[in-house]
């Protein structure tokens, strides 16, 4: 995912804003302490706005027959055709242009928010994050919550973001190994002929993700004069994103977390890459109990503490 976030579309969406890919800036890899404090501070940037990863506050799976969902204005359901909404004694959710949304179609591990909706006994207004004396940004002009709705596994839900989430109003960075050039690596590269398609698991229970595996590296690091090795599988696609979902040994980090590769696919050939791990990130399902997120391909996993990046965010 990049580090932008859902917009709201009209009545009906055929494609997806977000892909349940990690959400992060791709940046050239550089072993520079200063390049990689601009690079962390737009990367926090980049989660605060009020419809971003830090807003989620509810997951709700949608029903075959119209039903209230908690909360959510209207009636909710899903079939063959969409996932569908109509208003209910308590009014509606609205798109941007004002029109209650009335079916919304996105596809497997997509997403798109439908629209918007003022939360009973909240008054509209500044966003809180602005008064605690942010910058101002048009962005933060509103106190709504955006209804996102999904497609995992097959199913449809919605997803609620909302600029007052405890977790966006307490956000005020989040930890960080400090800089360290020795997690600057070229490792070997070797790229498939093709991509191979992979089932992996998620965030949520229950779910699975289809992936794309494109080559393995070799990761080797020096750490107080041993070398630890270890060889992982790369996910994206040719002329796409590279990525490098990985979990390890290191105290006080997620799960798993993600490094987005400055790389380009070279199908059936060997190289070699850089790999900056301190500009390895977590995915938004660490930021709260409603990601989606990909899990790392089976066996993708560092047999050694990655002392980089970031540090579990909660």
């Amino acid at each position: 995912m990049s580090t932008s976030t859902p917009t709201a579309t009209g009545a009906v969406a055929t494609a997806p804003t977000t892909t349940g890919t990690p959400d992060a800036a791709v940046s050239p890899a550089s072993p520079d302490a200063s390049a990689w404090a601009d690079w962390h501070a737009e990367r926090e940037e980049g989660l605060r706005p009020p419809h971003g990863w830090l807003s989620l506050v509810a997951y709700h799976w949608l029903p075959a027959e119209p039903a209230a969902l908690p909360g959510v204005p209207g009636l909710w359901w899903a079939d063959a055709d969409g996932a569908h909404h109509r208003a209910g004694a308590d009014g509606a959710v609205r798109t941007t242009a004002g029109a209650d949304v009335t079916t919304v179609v996105v596809p497997e591990g997509g997403s798109s928010v439908a629209g918007t909706y003022l939360p009973e006994g909240r008054e509209s207004g500044t966003d809180p994050a602005t008064e605690r004396g942010r910058e101002h940004d048009e962005r933060d002009e509103t106190r709504e919550v955006a209804v996102e709705v999904v497609r995992r596994t097959g199913r449809y839900a919605v997803r609620l973001r909302d600029p007052l989430a405890p977790a966006r109003l307490a956000f005020d960075g989040f930890p960080t190994f400090a800089h360290d050039p020795a997690w600057v690596v070229d490792a070997a590269v070797r790229w498939y002929d093709a991509p191979r398609p992979v089932v992996v698991g998620a965030a949520r229970p229950g779910l699975v993700h289809h992936v794309s595996t494109v080559g393995e590296v070799d990761l080797v690091v020096d750490r107080d004069g041993v070398a630890h090795r270890a060889t992982l599988v790369l996910t994206g696609k040719a002329g796409g994103a590279v990525t490098l979902l990985f979990s390890d040994e290191a105290d006080d980090v997620a799960p798993w977390r993600v490094l987005w590769v400055d790389a380009d696919v070279a199908p059936g050939a060997e190289g070699r890459v850089r790999l900056d791990l301190n500009r390895t990130i977590n995915l938004p399902y660490a930021f709260s109990d409603f990601g989606t997120c990909p899990a790392p391909l089976e066996g993708n996993h560092v047999p050694f503490a990655v002392t980089a990046g970031e540090r579990a965010p909660r």
